[in-house]
């Protein structure tokens, strides 16, 4: 019996890990990094920090948590955590919805191109994993978890700023997300590898080649 007791303490760890590193939330952590970093985007007026924020928390994380109810109670879903791949389809279509309406309306804000190219790149990800979810299973926080790190990295290289303190968390934070995922059997490593790479990638690709264009 005691030999028990460990492994609820780690599955317990897992299930907290999942909850504090929900993808939904990747896009808040991303713009307090951005916002707290030592570099010049930390000097934008606190009205607008704040906005953005607001924004985001309403559509990226308030809206989609709102229909879950709803999704349980029409059976849409038969839990809150979505295991299963195909019930995720229609919640996340709502949520690249809501991701695409937010990148519009802060698409007219006189903000840094950098800002747009990181909400703009979060709502790539979000039709991304949803377009791969018809057909394959992919760790949705094994890609926020990519996404995190590549951001700090674009914000590293494009700012010339060290950001040795931000980057080391991500990376641990990314481990500690895959690992969850695979000790809570919620997903192989096939699946948290290639989300950790799509998330990484994905993000990174998206966000040089806007801000080269735009």
């Amino acid at each position: 019996m005691t030999t028990d007791k460990p492994n609820d303490f780690i599955d317990r760890l897992a299930k907290i890990f999942a909850i504090i590193f929900h993808p939904l939330l990747m896009p808040v952590y991303g713009m307090a990094i951005i916002f707290s970093a030592p570099t010049l985007f930390a000097y934008l007026p606190f009205n607008v920090k704040k906005l953005l924020l607001l924004i985001i928390l309403i559509n990226n994380i308030l809206l989609p948590l709102s229909f879950l109810p709803f999704f349980i109670h029409r059976n849409i879903i038969t839990s809150w955590t979505i295991r299963e791949r195909k019930e995720r389809n229609i919640p996340l279509i709502i949520t690249t919805i809501l991701y695409c309406a937010t990148s519009y309306i802060i698409f007219r804000f006189p903000i840094p191109v950098f800002l747009k190219s990181f909400i703009f790149g979060s709502a790539f990800l979000a039709l991304m994993v949803t377009l791969i979810n018809f057909w394959w299973k992919i760790s949705l926080h094994s890609v926020g978890a990519g996404a995190i790190i590549s951001l700090v990295l674009i914000l590293s290289l494009k700012m010339l700023t060290p950001l040795d303190w931000y980057l080391i968390p991500a990376i641990i934070a990314g481990g500690l997300v895959l690992s969850s995922r695979l000790r809570l059997n919620l997903h192989n490593p096939q699946q948290v590898w290639i989300g950790l790479l799509a998330g990484f990638f994905g993000l990174s690709l998206f966000m040089l080649l806007f801000q080269k264009f735009i």
